[in-house]
């Protein structure tokens, strides 16, 4: 991946909606090389995919939390059936694993804290070995989806 590639990039993730002549025009870049370029770069992975970015309080999901896991045990199974039950909770926005403690960093959105607060009793406390949650509440993004840098 050269400069180049990552201009492409750069200017994907400000406006993924770009036709490849604007993109072309942006990277100052003829419109073929470019076409080519973007082509690569989706088929070797570098672009995962486009999608629009949904506002969460605009579709009602106006609460955010912070679930930090630990987990009981961890082995493979343990771990395996962890990840896969977490994977089908819709509102679970975002899962991470970590070194150390805690042992995963869950993003979550509800809409409001009594919808949070059956969530966290209902689905999140009765994940495959959990052994303890840890919550705390999003204030305000103050930086949020930015661009990876170049």
């Amino acid at each position: 991946m050269d400069a180049m590639d990552r201009k492409i990039l750069t200017e994907l993730q400000l406006d993924g909606r770009l036709t490849v002549t604007e993109l072309a025009a942006r990277v100052k870049l003829s419109v073929s090389p470019c076409h080519r370029r973007l082509r690569d770069l989706e088929r070797e992975g570098a672009i995962r995919g486009y999608r629009a970015v949904v506002d969460p309080a605009a579709v009602g999901l106006h609460f955010e939390a912070l679930v930090f896991v630990t987990m009981r045990l961890e082995d493979a199974d343990t771990v395996s059936a962890f990840e896969e039950a977490v994977a089908a909770v819709p509102h679970v926005l975002q899962a991470q694993r970590l070194f150390g403690d805690p042992d995963y960093l869950l993003r979550v959105a509800a809409t409001d804290l009594t919808a949070f607060q059956q969530l966290y009793d209902q689905q999140l406390a009765r994940l495959p070995g959990v052994q303890r949650l840890n919550s705390t509440l999003v204030m305000k993004h103050v930086v949020d989806d930015r661009p990876l840098p170049e």
